[in-house]
């Protein structure tokens, strides 16, 4: 029997990745023609919180069909966390991810303030996110505070089911998981609110990087033709340290709205 509490709003990790599109920029496929998208209480660029997923402004302009697997893994971590949900339904979503992947996820989990309900048999995953375990045990199902290795101790202290210690890791019954966030006290890192010049400085940037990146644009059009190499090389030379020199303004800005970004309150 399965209860569904009210109000109930659930994201789910997809294996397949079906939800992504392959001809869409990966821009495209999390902000769905929006510039900016409200992650919790915040509002984003599409490309500032990209970046948070370790794509950088070019690979957020990219098609996905040109993805590896990895990064389409987190592109859709990408996806499900900027979704208004309440809570997350994940599958063995520790399939398949590299390392930073996979701390990228850990990270974001333990940060998430709703529920989780995932299954998984990679151990050192469960230990490191969940709050409570639900495991398979001859026939019924027992839940225990904690991961997988506070199962084990709880387990064995109760005269539960133990599991087999020859048998692989991916054999061990450990069940679907739910992960509560632990109340905390007053925090003295709390962020400030921005002062005037610093509101006014994150106003004007989404602005001011468009600016830029439209000239971007025009030279990478400019240097597409085919006259172009034609013209002196101090000419060229000239346009080629121009377009460098935008795209390291372009990184300093995006750089700059991100700090502004988490200084605020939310």
């Amino acid at each position: 029997t399965v209860r569904h509490g009210t109000n109930l709003e659930i994201a789910w990790f997809d294996q397949t990745r079906a939800q992504l599109n392959p001809d869409q920029t990966a821009e495209e496929n999390v902000g769905q023609g929006n510039s900016t998208i409200t992650v919790g209480s915040r509002s984003r660029h599409v490309i500032g919180y990209l970046q948070d997923f370790l794509f950088s402004p070019d690979q957020a302009r990219s098609p996905i069909r040109f993805f590896s697997g990895g990064q389409r893994n987190r592109l859709m971590l990408a996806k499900m966390f900027a979704r208004p949900a309440n809570m997350l339904v994940l599958d063995e979503p520790t399939n398949d991810l590299d390392s930073e992947t996979l701390e990228l996820l850990e990270a974001n989990l333990v940060e998430y303030p709703g529920t989780v309900l995932l299954i998984s048999h990679d151990r050192e995953f469960l230990n490191n996110v969940v709050g409570s375990t639900l495991v398979f045990e001859g026939g019924i199902v027992r839940e225990y505070v904690g991961g997988y290795d506070d199962w084990l101790r709880q387990s064995q202290h109760q005269g539960g089911v133990k599991p087999n210690a020859s048998a692989p890791s991916h054999d061990s019954s450990a069940g679907p998981v739910g992960k509560k966030m632990a109340e905390t006290g007053p925090d003295s890192s709390r962020k400030k609110k921005l002062g005037f010049r610093e509101q006014r400085e994150l106003d004007q940037l989404p602005g001011l990087i468009d600016r830029l990146e439209t000239k971007q644009a025009e030279i990478h059009a400019m240097m597409a033709t085919d006259d172009f190499y034609r013209q002196p090389a101090e000419k060229i030379a000239e346009v080629a340290a121009q377009l460098e020199k935008i795209s390291n303004e372009i990184g300093l800005a995006w750089q700059r709205l991100e700090e502004l970004e988490q200084s605020t309150v939310h």
